[in-house]
């Protein structure tokens, strides 16, 4: 039986994190060190100094690598207010692509790796970057498609190929690099992880994409690996193992972008909300009519539904019971629930909704990409109705 009580030294957490975020966090998102691609690396790392004074940084990390150890439940209710603020995420340390990469780290990386690249991450010291993504033709969707090439020479391999949309590279320590084993017979194509650190000379980053969103430090980047030779430490698991971890990290991944990006959406309801409240129309308040009253309720019946489907499959990643095709479902289901929350709120609004006079357009920005990160909808249904037909009636249950 799936059990919805909060700990209480989750609470604990929750709580120290929403004062956070209320009087720490929200007071620097009018700072000026941000731009179209994201906060500036000079205002996170101010954030995260913040957030490790007050005992809050990288919540999500093991404890014997400096975070607070929390599971995907612990997280659930922690990064939902972490994301109530824009800043949120990044100030705990708790953004994508770090956050996934983090994981990946725990579950996948050697001790040494873990040292060298885990332990200075969790203290806010590097940022890392993770690079899967391709340009037409190569991966995108479709993993299968993966272009990237390393090709065994002795006891080394050299990297050759384009990555695009590769969140967070200007300014982070290392990449890692998901690259083709064109010399592995199998019958599906094998595929490695590499740990490539950025300044080898062999990465040439081309330019950062003018992209509709903003939450991102370093934003999202064209990346080229010209004959980047790595050896063996720098493999990240076993060679022809990288699609297997692609799930360790996207599984968990998915679900995490629902937390964060449903604090986002609730930020959002509460400013549409009491601007509802307070403004006049037609002879009373906007929230006295039905048109925006219906609005605010479907927006809470969204949240409420949101941090439900987020529980359950946090249970289900924390007890490794069908965790990846739970995180698909509950990533088509919240981005689109948060979604419409953005949505209703700008509505709602009206020309306050869609100016800079409040931060809920900001978080209608940041929301919408939501529903193509870590694959788009269409995909994820795509992928959940093969499933199903496989597997046949019934649903399966608690």
């Amino acid at each position: 039986m799936i059990d919805f009580t909060i700990p209480d030294e989750v609470a604990a957490v929750r709580d120290r994190t929403r004062a956070f975020i209320a009087d720490v966090v929200i007071p620097y998102e009018s700072d000026d060190r941000q731009d179209s691609h994201g906060p500036s690396q000079e205002l996170v790392n101010e954030l995260q100094a913040h957030a490790a004074e007050a005992g809050l940084l990288s919540p999500h990390v093991a404890e014997e690598y400096g975070g607070l150890g929390l599971d995907h439940r612990g997280r659930a209710v922690v990064f939902e207010e972490a994301g109530y603020s824009t800043l949120g995420s990044l100030a705990l340390n708790v953004s994508a692509p770090d956050e996934g990469t983090a994981h990946m780290f725990e579950h996948v990386a050697d001790d040494s790796q873990k040292e060298q690249w885990l332990r200075p991450h969790a203290a806010g010291s590097l940022r890392t970057c993770f690079a899967m993504s391709e340009p037409p033709p190569g991966a995108g969707s479709d993993p299968s498609a993966l272009e990237t090439t390393a090709v065994a020479d002795g006891d080394t391999w050299v990297i050759n190929g384009t990555k695009k949309w590769i969140t967070g590279a200007d300014g982070a320590a290392v990449c890692v690099v998901m690259a083709r084993n064109a010399d592995i017979e199998a019958e599906r194509p094998a595929a490695t992880m590499f740990l490539v650190p950025m300044d080898d000379p062999g990465i040439e980053i081309g330019h950062t994409l003018d992209t509709i969103d903003s939450q991102f430090v370093g934003g999202h980047a064209v990346m080229h690996f010209n004959d980047v030779r790595v050896d063996a430490s720098q493999v990240l698991g076993e060679v022809g193992e990288g699609f297997k971890y692609a799930q360790v990290r996207l599984a968990p991944a998915r679900l995490t972008h629902c937390m964060r990006h449903l604090g986002g959406a609730r930020r959002a309801h509460d400013i549409a909300t009491e601007y509802a409240r307070e403004r006049q129309a037609f002879g009373s308040a906007l929230a006295q009519h039905e048109g925006v009253s219906f609005q605010l309720a479907d927006n809470e019946m969204d949240i409420r539904t949101s941090r439900l489907i987020i529980w359950h499959t946090a249970w289900l990643l924390d007890h490794g019971d069908r965790a990846n095709e739970a995180s698909s479902q509950a990533k088509v289901a919240v981005s689109e629930a948060v979604w419409r929350i953005a949505d209703r709120s700008v509505q709602i609004m009206g020309g306050m909704g869609v100016s800079a006079e409040t931060v809920v357009q900001q978080i209608f920005r940041d929301i919408r990409p939501f529903r193509i990160y870590d694959g788009p909808s269409e995909v994820h249904r795509w992928s959940l109705g093969r499933r199903i037909a496989k597997r046949g009636a019934p649903v399966p249950g608690f």
